[in-house]
């Protein structure tokens, strides 16, 4: 599993032109589903990106969390993180995870974060739009 970790003052997904989500401060999150990533990777994970010290305090050093700044999480699934392009130009997605499969992860994560934290989701599988305004920029990723 792996997820791209955006710190951000606001994100909004849209799909066919419509919000269909939007978080203000917090983190937008792009998460990837490998095969045979399993629901014990997917709490991981949960539990990372909700304890992830990236946020700053008074003396402007990364110490706080998402929830001790009563951020919010933007969860967006994206199979293209998990993309090998060792070879060729072409990226190859032998080892993203069937939709099926993932999407069931996916919830899980979702699951998760929703018993810490306020989470917004995009629309898995859909052709989505995301926007943000980064905020630092601050941009971390996690393999689980």
């Amino acid at each position: 599993m792996r997820a791209v970790v955006q710190r951000v003052k606001w994100a909004k997904v849209e799909v066919n032109k419509q919000t269909v989500s939007e978080i203000g401060k917090g983190l937008l999150v792009l998460l990837g589903i490998r095969k045979n990533d399993t629901a014990d990777k997917a709490k991981k994970m949960a539990e990372k990106l909700v304890k992830l010290r990236i946020f700053e305090d008074e003396a402007n050093k990364m110490s706080k969390s998402l929830t001790d700044v009563k951020g919010q999480i933007l969860l967006v699934s994206q199979f293209t993180l998990i993309a090998d392009t060792k070879k060729g130009n072409r990226p190859s997605f032998i080892q993203a995870e069937e939709p099926e499969k993932a999407k069931k992860i996916y919830k899980l994560v979702v699951n998760e974060l929703s018993s810490k934290v306020v989470v917004k989701t995009g629309v898995f599988g859909q052709y989505m739009q995301v926007s943000l305004q980064n905020d630092g920029p601050v941009t971390i990723i996690l393999d689980i």
